[in-house]
């Protein structure tokens, strides 16, 4: 898959060479110009449907209240960083209402 040509998952405007092999025969392009965004936001790229989401590692950081995760990310700020994720809020929203729903309960108590 060297010298094959796709066109950049995050971005979808770039045809590019630079590719990496998710899963057996299954092949994701990133061009320079996101791979550089890269080192300022975090890139988020959902394996089910494909969306891509970027942030900036200073505002994920803070807005993170799980200490064991923002320890994490913290560890990653200077690193060019894409990571792929199951599924997003885009391909399956009623798991972020159940999601929403299980939170909200346990403010309650």
């Amino acid at each position: 898959m060297k010298n094959e040509v796709g066109k950049c998952i995050i971005c979808g405007e770039v045809y590019t060479t630079s590719n990496v092999e998710l899963f057996k025969k299954t092949y994701v392009f990133v061009c320079t110009r996101c791979l550089e965004r890269a080192k300022d936001n975090f890139i988020w790229l959902c394996m089910t449907c494909g969306k891509s989401y970027v942030k900036p590692k200073d505002l994920v950081i803070t807005r993170i209240r799980d200490h064991e995760l923002k320890k994490a990310y913290m560890l990653c700020k200077d690193t060019q960083l894409v990571q792929g994720i199951d599924e997003c809020i885009a391909c399956t929203p009623e798991r972020m209402v159940e999601y929403l729903e299980t939170q909200q309960e346990g403010m309650d108590c």
